[in-house]
């Protein structure tokens, strides 16, 4: 089973996600603030984090933006696990650094269906790749793929999440022009996304893109 590392800052709720992931099989690490975790990392490289929001002095997202600029621990997987709504604003700013985003309260089966996906999701890229790399692709090409593909799993769910949040097509909802903004932006780039993973799907599979 993987190996999961926890940071929050509540003692009560790490516990309980702590009980929570042993009874699942995981292996454990917890942190209770963001720097612990990020000192932690220093000596354990975990499969999946598990990463609060509102954590102080410093937050999950100074957490995961100083995870995510450290070399060494870049491209170990964070999944969001908060109480905290996402925003347009954050989904832009951090969806490039995240794996998914779970609300709490979260049950046992959503939280092992959500982390198994998490890994199944990456595993099936890094064949992808490997396959591609065999191929005699061009490094560039397939690191493209790479991105791509996980940047269009996480904007689905992310814009998923914001459509819960704020009815664009309900005329009585007030939203303000950066919230439409930025979700209409999101959508964009989706599409452009998803149109650039099909050109190069068709070049891994020899047809004309």
């Amino acid at each position: 089973m993987a190996t999961i590392m926890v940071i929050d800052d509540s003692p009560f709720i790490v516990d309980i996600f702590v009980t929570m992931l042993e009874r699942g099989g995981y292996t454990v690490y917890s942190a209770n603030s963001g720097p612990e975790g990020i000192e932690l990392l220093k000596s354990v490289t975990p499969d999946l984090i598990l990463l609060d929001i509102m954590m102080e002095p410093m937050d999950g997202w100074e957490t995961l933006v100083a995870i995510k600029q450290n070399f060494s621990t870049k491209d170990i997987p964070v999944m969001m696990l908060t109480a905290k709504q996402l925003t347009p604003q954050e989904a832009q700013e951090y969806g490039m650094y995240i794996e998914d985003y779970i609300l709490k309260p979260v049950t046992h089966s959503e939280l092992y269906s959500a982390i198994e996906g998490v890994i199944s999701r990456r595993q099936q890229i890094l064949d992808d790749m490997s396959k591609a790399k065999d191929g005699g692709f061009e490094d560039a090409l397939i690191n493209e793929y790479g991105r791509l593909v996980k940047s269009v799993e996480i904007t689905k769910r992310l814009l998923k999440l914001l459509s819960a949040t704020y009815d664009l097509s309900d005329p009585s909802m007030k939203l303000s022009d950066d919230i439409n903004i930025a979700i209409r932006s999101m959508e964009t780039n989706l599409k452009f996304q998803e149109m650039r993973v099909s050109q190069i799907r068709e070049q891994f599979s020899g047809k004309p893109a």
